[in-house]
């Protein structure tokens, strides 16, 4: 682990900017009448050089704060930190946050690290969950650089010998959705996934291609940009039918699933007599379609316990048993409930 960035102090910044100690004072609490350009100039050099700005989380650093902190990747990259509909990440934080005051800490929800101004007791807080980070992170090159103990909700992509993670088994999430959708009579299924590169994306595609080679039929994958909603998903309903009606559609986003429905229906296609359609992630949208639709429910609760198992063996310098594994429980509902054929018994779910 590389260690934390020591020995830059207010002076260094104020030499290097060009500027005196009082405007880099200034310019980093926000006082003061200096420039736009001036401000956004110390900052940069400041954060150029790993300085700092809050003196008190300087002097706090000796000792723990009793705080973590919490970035959304997920939600960075959608650029919107309230999207409508989606609750997932409401009972993730919530979730959180509760299991954190059940151990004496504070959770603190902060944006992406790499994008300026960033909250001053950011990079003081004793360490951090990342959510669905991507491959070759930023927020987690960040972390490393300056040697803050994190972890990460679902596994860094290319990061193999990375183990500080937990997150519920999205290899058995996916099996456990497409032997439903075959037991209900599906023989083609096509799968549509985000566009971040994160494991939760990736690890259903894997189990996906997998399951399709070992039945012999030919894989349908589409991929739609998060951002693109429940819009995005009824536009790719018309290539769904154009490329030949598969017998389900499997949507990781309940966004995404609530468009495709929509669409299909819009242009004469019964749900679920002639497709079935799945969600990887439960939500408002997937709850309040007609007909509802069968979703995979995400573990909040014990996914967000291990991950501060983990985190607080790591503050306090302890082995950690990690990675950890949590358990989704798929939930069947009208969009996959064809008459006389209703899949694996709900009672066998995770």
């Amino acid at each position: 682990m590389v260690a934390r960035t020591r020995g830059i102090t207010i002076k260094d910044v104020a030499r290097k900017a060009g500027v005196s100690i009082t405007a880099v004072s200034h310019a980093l609490n926000d006082k003061g009448t200096l420039s736009t350009a001036t401000r956004e100039h110390i900052r940069a050099v400041a954060e150029q050089m790993g300085y700092e700005a809050d003196a008190l989380a300087r002097g706090l650093r000796r000792s723990p704060m009793g705080a973590v902190g919490l970035v959304l990747r997920s939600l960075d990259a959608l650029g919107d930190y309230a999207p409508a509909g989606v609750d997932v990440f409401e009972r993730f934080v919530g979730a959180a946050a509760s299991q954190a005051l059940a151990r004496g800490l504070s959770l603190m929800l902060v944006p992406d690290l790499t994008r300026a101004p960033v909250p001053p007791l950011a990079f003081s807080l004793d360490g951090y969950i990342v959510t669905n980070p991507h491959v070759d992170d930023p927020v987690i090159a960040r972390l490393e650089e300056r040697g803050i103990p994190y972890v990460t909700y679902g596994r860094p992509p290319g990061r193999p010998e990375f183990t500080h993670w937990a997150s519920e088994d999205d290899r058995a999430s996916a099996r456990l959705v497409l032997t439903h959708l075959e037991g209900a009579g599906a023989r083609s299924v096509a799968l549509v996934r985000g566009t971040d590169p994160n494991a939760w994306n990736l690890e259903h595609q894997d189990t996906y291609l997998g399951w399709c080679e070992e039945r012999g039929s030919t894989p349908r994958l589409y991929e739609l940009p998060e951002r693109a909603g429940v819009e995005g998903g009824a536009a790719l309903a018309g290539r769904l039918v154009d490329d030949g009606l598969p017998d389900a559609v499997f949507c990781l986003t309940g966004r995404h699933a609530a468009g495709v429905q929509r669409g299909l229906m819009a242009r004469g296609v019964r749900v679920p007599e002639r497709t079935m359609v799945v969600t990887g992630s439960d939500s408002e949208h997937a709850r309040n379609s007609r007909p509802a639709i069968s979703a995979l429910e995400l573990n909040p609760v014990d996914s967000s316990a291990a991950l501060l198992d983990i985190l607080q063996s790591l503050i306090a310098g302890r082995p950690a048993d990690a990675p950890r594994l949590t358990r989704a429980r798929f939930r069947p509902r009208g969009s996959t409930r064809r008459q006389g054929l209703s899949g694996p018994d709900p009672k066998d779910r995770p």
